[in-house]
């Protein structure tokens, strides 16, 4: 993640509430107030493209501990990782360890089932979310 992203992360760690996912289909997700993205990571106070080149993430291993570090860094307590449409795209144990330290919850599910808890959970509390829309 580049400087410029990690502190729009950091400046919006006090806003209360995470962006709305308005719409998620294959290969494409559309987040109010941010745009249409492919993959999306969505935290308190905005949302941008999850570009899976900044930390090398691949399905196998699959989530790693960097990609979540923006989420937790922007104020999200709890977190919704996708694993895709088709559950296809792992999580890093460290990951979840990492997470584990820092008494972060997180919620581990199918793209569909991601998108609506994520949804639900932006009501009531700071979420930050990496949604994959494909495999």
């Amino acid at each position: 993640m580049g400087k410029a992203a990690r502190k729009s992360a950091k400046a919006s760690a006090g806003a209360a509430s995470s962006p709305r996912i308005r719409k998620c289909e294959w290969g494409k997700i559309a987040v109010e107030g941010s745009g249409t993205f492919k993959d999306a990571k969505l935290y308190p106070g905005g949302a941008r493209e999850w570009d899976w080149d900044e930390t090398g993430t691949q399905h196998q291993p699959g989530i790693l501990p960097a990609d979540v570090q923006e989420l937790v860094d922007a104020g999200a307590t709890v977190i919704v990782l996708s694993q895709g449409m088709l559950g296809r795209l792992n999580i890093d144990l460290d990951t979840l360890l990492a997470l584990s330290r820092k008494k972060v919850q997180v919620h581990i599910l199918k793209t569909e089932d991601a998108v609506r808890r994520y949804n639900d959970l932006r009501k009531t509390e700071k979420v930050g979310a990496l949604i994959h829309t494909t495999c």
